[in-house]
């Protein structure tokens, strides 16, 4: 059943991921550019579906200082991970920020896979 479950959001995430790529970005501008290029593919792609769900978030601010953003050579059922980024991420809405743990899965040629938030 997780098996499923994890399966049904990464097909999710990488319908989003290909929306993004196909609208050219996010319908937002960033405030703050992250230096790393994985991480700011994570963000553009979680800002894009999240903001469908939840139009009052604004942006993300990830906490790339304390992030992990670790190489990987793993599959999810069939599809191939290279790389995971967990950290701290706030969603930045007109009324608060709201501190949150992330999750960023990212497969072959940069592609964002799955972007995951949690309530700390």
């Amino acid at each position: 059943m997780i098996r499923t479950t994890l399966s049904a959001i990464l097909f999710s995430s990488l319908l989003a991921a290909s929306a993004a790529a196909q609208s050219g970005s996010a319908s937002t501008t960033p405030a703050e550019k992250p230096s790393s290029p994985e991480i700011a593919a994570c963000k553009t792609t979680a800002l894009h579906t999240i903001s469908a769900k939840e139009p009052e978030i604004k942006d993300i601010y990830i906490d790339e200082d304390g992030a992990t953003n670790a190489v990987a050579e793993t599959k999810v059922e069939d599809i191939p991970v290279t790389r995971i980024i967990m950290g701290e991420a706030y969603l930045r809405t007109d009324r608060s920020d709201k501190p949150r743990r992330f999750l960023c899965l990212i497969g072959e040629k940069g592609k964002v896979l799955l972007t995951f938030f949690t309530q700390r």
